[in-house]
């Protein structure tokens, strides 16, 4: 399988070369050049690592199939807990797809378990020795998956930014005390746009690059802009369908719709690949909260970034710049020349607009809605009373605007994306309760209030030692990755 640049056709590469590089040379996302299709009956009938390995080397071709047997197999045991990709029934056909049993908590960890395995193995496959650079922009909860994954991994060096009181306390803490030798932390004054402007700045500086070269090192990403982050995700999607299956909730074939709550569209792009490998995927649904940029788009083909920006209880998604919507444009589109004039017109004047065609083939397969911070709070006390269901707040924006999508007969599922207990003081508000100023008393309110118990790495926090303290701006990104040696 090659990759190729939603830019420029002409840079192809292997999948180790699209992992261990992350962006291509002038700024697009490596995409496969095919869609291989699978065998969806005997993909359902494997457990959740031999499911991971199966769709994993459908792309990664240049990997062994006994090194991914095995990488999945250590990646998605006991890390969680024995719930990979659990399914729960929460109310008629509505089923909750909670990706939070892992480590940090997140379903960023479905993929950032397993790519510092992933990257280690590309560096092998193409003899490179030299060190890499991880830069990091986060909202929230990809930063504290990703210091998990890579820390202490030979080799590897990794930052982190995440925008100064645009995170809940438990994710900035979740970072702030992370431990390894090789991690290093930074606030960044701004919102994430700003963060994720200035590592994908750093990325597109040949300057940068050439001096790092110098020392022996080269950069990457463990953002979703990077293939390895995309890959591990279809596979839930591919769980999500076997467990109603073997439930008996349908026969092989029926649709599934997937109601996913995403702000840099990768979460729910990984579904459009998998519907595109033969998964039988009705509609996916688009669920953003206040930030509410890609339901404009999805609805009127018009993106615009240049707009008020909110933050809202579920900062995960409080992104304006949404990535890797480039590269359902390039599958959509076919055209490189294409993408690099939207993406270019994006960069210079904030928004583009695409062609009546290209909006009408998305949304044959995307619908989309957003959710108000009431509609929020209102949905997580709904849930929990009426359902007996604790979600957390972006797993409650998706909640709301299934909602509006449900269709008769067709099972919905809502992708969970975080542990209630990460947003507890958001979680204990909405269900009517005063809540302290403290993250760690509302946590422990929150489990006398629903008899729910916090996951223990949640808990744990609040005797860790904060490590990193330092904010910075967006410009001194650049200057933070020129300080690495080899």
């Amino acid at each position: 399988m090659q990759f190729f640049s939603t830019r420029d056709r002409n840079r192809v590469v292997n999948a180790s070369q699209a992992i261990a590089q992350g962006l291509s040379d002038e700024g697009g996302l490596f995409v496969p050049q095919s869609f291989p299709k699978v065998d969806v009956a005997s993909i359902c009938a494997l457990d959740y690592p031999e499911m991971a390995a199966a769709i994993v080397g459908q792309y990664l071709t240049d990997y062994s199939q006994q090194f991914l047997a095995e990488a999945a197999k250590t990646t998605y045991g006991e890390a969680f807990d024995g719930k990979a990709g659990y399914l729960a029934h929460v109310s008629d056909e509505v089923y909750s797809l909670e990706l939070w049993h892992g480590p940090t908590c997140a379903f960023k960890d479905y993929a950032l378990q397993l790519m510092p395995k992933l990257l280690v193995e590309a560096k092998k496959n193409l003899g490179r020795t030299e060190k890499t650079l991880i830069l990091v922009a986060t909202s929230g909860d990809t930063g504290k998956a990703a210091l998990d994954g890579y820390h202490d991994i030979p080799g590897v060096e990794i930052a982190v930014f995440f925008p100064t009181g645009g995170t809940s306390e438990i994710q900035r803490l979740q970072m702030a005390t992370q431990e390894g030798d090789n991690v290093a932390v930074y606030a960044v004054h701004g919102n994430f746009d700003d963060a994720q402007t200035g590592v994908k700045r750093v990325f597109g500086d040949t300057a940068i690059a050439a001096e790092l070269a110098k020392r022996n090192i080269r950069l990457s990403s463990a953002n979703s802009i990077n293939w390895g982050r995309l890959v591990p995700q279809i596979v839930y999607y591919f769980a999500a369908y076997a467990q109603l299956l073997k439930a008996g909730q349908i026969a092989l074939g029926d649709a599934v719709d997937f109601c996913v709550p995403t702000g840099n569209f990768g979460d729910i792009l990984a579904g459009y690949y998998a519907k595109q490998m033969g998964l039988p995927v009705g509609k996916l649904v688009c669920a953003s909260n206040e930030n509410n940029v890609l339901t404009d788009f999805l609805t009127t083909g018009t993106y615009t970034a240049r707009r008020a920006f909110y933050k809202t209880t579920s900062p995960s998604m409080d992104i304006l710049v949404s990535s890797n919507l480039e590269r359902l444009l390039y599958h959509v589109t076919g055209s490189d020349t294409e993408v690099a004039s939207l993406m270019k017109q994006l960069n210079e004047t904030g928004s583009y607009t695409v062609r009546p065609e290209t909006l009408a083939a998305i949304q044959e397969s995307f619908a989309c809605g957003w959710s108000s911070e009431a509609q929020v709070a209102g949905e997580i006390r709904a849930r929990y009373e009426q359902d007996h269901y604790l979600c957390d707040t972006h797993t409650a924006v998706a909640f709301h605007v299934a909602s509006q999508h449900k269709r008769d007969g067709v099972p919905m599922v809502v992708l969970s994306t975080a542990s209630p207990f990460k947003f507890p003081r958001s979680v204990l508000e909405a269900l009517g309760h005063a809540a302290p100023a403290n993250d760690f008393e509302a946590m422990q309110q929150l489990e006398e209030a629903t008899g729910c118990t916090a996951p223990a790495s949640l808990s744990a926090l609040r005797q860790k030692a904060e490590r990193f303290h330092t904010v910075i701006d967006p410009e001194q990104i650049a200057q933070v990755a020129l300080r690495y040696q080899a």
